[in-house]
């Protein structure tokens, strides 16, 4: 049985968007958690005993390359030797070939060249595999070079391609390279398609496997959820596939019912929200409240709860990092018109004195109300606003 990891885009050094309001321990921590990914990945790797891993395009981020990532790589790449394990990579649209190298991969390494090559390797259980590939040489100028694949047309051995491209069938926010549809994989007769470029997780067949295994590590709200690998294992009848999640830090969007929006019970509700998320590990999320009542929170008060949660996690190892806190009142309309009212009336005197006396001279009503000058204007016009809010509710 063979065993190899499928993974791409792990796109190390890559800038990470819109953090500069950020502590400078998270920020530091989220510019890491690419580099702990891939460490965890080569971890699984060893302590599984894979025969080999093959990296679908995007090792790198074009011009934030840098000397460390290139070093770091080649550390991994060295363990994997180490071990016995074999590397196969192909370069995508963010690592073309003419960025150059300026480290030397061990011998355990292969990088595909910008024709489509096939490489052979023997499992240590002595399996027959047949990797067909190809890198891009430049970032915005390529040829689809799918027809130059090879059919395969023996009887033996795994077959298995990597390509870094886009379904053409699928809606993705990256650009679209190398478009192709199923039937151009399928005619292949390969055993797995290993895919990059699409930064989410998808499986686009079963029989036979293809893939997108997604990036490594989330780097913005968009790319939300776990992130990780495709483990897979099995011979030429049948390989299984499994998603292995590594990132250190998920982007994750959330949203929760607060019954109070007093200002004290507001961020007592958000922290213990906070706490149960704890448990799952480092999050950057989007949190949006809801509120199906009366009560609305001053501007002022609103931005003090969100400074005093930013602070409680400035320190914190496992941190859950509020990126955006939205609060939306689900009787929306209702609290613009009462607001609206009371912007153009509770501070018209000449109208309170209107309607005040409108009442005292009225024979039926007069007999059950206060003499005029024990009336306080601020209790009356509360008690007005109430019977405004039960008229609207009904």
């Amino acid at each position: 049985m063979v065993k190899f990891i499928h993974c791409a885009d792990l796109h190390l050094d890559s800038p990470f968007k819109s953090r500069t309001r950020m502590p400078g321990g998270i920020l530091n921590a989220l510019m890491d958690s690419t580099y702990k990914s891939v460490e965890r990945m080569i971890d699984f790797a060893i302590e599984n005993k894979v025969d080999f891993i093959v990296i679908a395009g995007d090792v790198f981020d074009k011009a934030n390359r840098t000397l460390k990532s290139e070093i770091f790589m080649k550390r991994q790449f060295d363990r994997l030797k180490e071990n016995g394990i074999f590397a196969y990579v192909i370069h995508g649209n963010h690592d073309p070939l003419t960025d150059g190298f300026k480290t030397v991969w061990p011998d355990n390494v292969t990088v595909f060249k910008e024709n489509v090559e096939t490489y052979e390797m023997i499992s240590s259980k002595g399996e027959r595999i047949f990797l067909h590939g190809f890198s891009y040489f430049l970032d915005d100028s390529y040829e689809n070079k799918l027809d130059s694949y090879p059919v395969n047309t023996m009887n033996e051995g795994i077959h298995i391609g990597l390509l870094h491209g886009t379904y053409s069938k699928g809606s993705y926010r990256q650009e679209r390279y190398t478009e192709f549809n199923l039937e151009n994989l399928n005619q292949k007769l390969y055993h797995y398609w290993a895919l990059g470029h699409i930064h989410q997780r998808e499986q686009l067949s079963d029989l036979p496997p293809i893939q997108y295994s997604g990036n490594i590590q989330g780097r913005h709200k968009n790319e939300y959820g776990e992130k990780g690998f495709i483990y897979v294992s099995g011979d030429d009848v049948y390989l299984d596939t499994k998603f292995i999640p590594v990132q250190d830090i998920i982007f994750s969007e959330y949203t929760l019912d607060v019954s109070s929006l007093n200002k004290q019970d507001l961020y007592q509700s958000i922290v213990e929200f906070k706490h149960r998320l704890r448990e799952k590990g480092k999050q950057i999320i989007q949190l949006t409240l809801y509120h199906d009542g009366d009560e609305i929170i001053s501007e002022p008060d609103f931005n003090e709860v969100i400074e005093l949660l930013k602070e409680d996690e400035r320190d914190l190892k496992d941190f859950v990092w509020i990126d955006n806190l939205h609060l939306k009142y689900m009787n929306q309309d209702s609290i613009a018109l009462l607001n609206d009212i009371k912007a153009s009336y509770s501070s018209n005197d000449t109208l309170f004195k209107e309607a005040v006396n409108s009442m005292y001279m009225d024979p039926r009503l007069n007999r059950y109300l206060l003499p005029i000058q024990e009336l306080e204007q601020e209790d009356l016009l509360d008690e007005g606003e109430e019977r405004l809010k039960m008229l609207m509710r009904k």
